[in-house]
């Protein structure tokens, strides 16, 4: 693609922006695929690409948090999942039911919290930034965390793929984490078996799912690139 086309395209994507419209259409994304494949676009317009991804970003989640107070809020939240977990330590001494419950509920603020940390810490380290936490939708109430896309863009395709693969690692790895903590908590047999469930479910639904949506399908498409 020659620049002059990729300038053309990105005033369309303004424009189209600024006059209330979506991306689709203006051939924005083959622009990001064809600036993600070469360091030297990526250095000229990662910038403005990122401007414009950012301005469609922020139409459609029902909430965005700026990245500092977020990530504040998601790692206050991660404490309170693991001080739940803790408590039916406590807990298990004398109600069963009630240290089960709150292990679980540990377990599911975790499992929230810590997917956008895991992208959030791998990507910081490899050098991508970002900009924002969101919550998509109450269909899809898992904080997520928007990538800076400047940062995104002059990474190389290993980085990325890392980054996107790290969030679904953490997820999948929680469940099989926390057995040793129910075991020490000494909740009843079948809350190991639980955990081994919900492990062996999420990573089959990653095969069936995530490889042609969300995550992995991302890490595909960064090392096929």
């Amino acid at each position: 693609m020659e620049r002059q086309d990729i300038e053309s395209i990105l005033a369309a994507a303004e424009e189209r922006l600024a006059a209330g419209g979506s991306l689709a259409g203006t051939g924005f994304r083959r622009v990001v695929r064809e600036v993600k494949a070469d360091p030297e676009l990526a250095r000229d317009h990662a910038d403005r690409i990122a401007r414009i991804d950012d301005a469609a970003f922020r139409r459609w989640p029902m909430l965005v948090v700026p990245i500092v107070p977020g990530t504040i809020l998601a790692l206050v939240a991660a404490a309170v999942g693991l001080g739940l977990v803790a408590w039916s330590y406590r807990l298990a001494d004398g109600s069963q039911v009630a240290a089960v419950v709150a292990f679980f509920a540990g377990f599911g603020v975790l499992a929230a919290t810590t997917h956008g940390l895991g992208h959030l810490v791998v990507g910081r380290l490899l050098g991508i930034r970002f900009t924002a936490w969101y919550v998509a939708s109450p269909g899809r109430p898992q904080p997520g965390v928007k990538i800076d896309y400047a940062s995104y863009l002059r990474s190389t395709r290993a980085r990325r793929a890392w980054m996107h693969a790290s969030g679904a690692i953490v997820t999948k790895v929680l469940p099989f984490a926390l057995i040793g903590a129910a075991r020490a908590a000494g909740l009843p047999g079948w809350v190991t078996w639980a955990l081994v469930g919900i492990g062996f479910v999420m990573i089959v639904t990653d095969v069936m799912f995530s490889t042609r949506k969300s995550d992995w399908s991302r890490v595909i498409r960064e090392l096929r690139s």
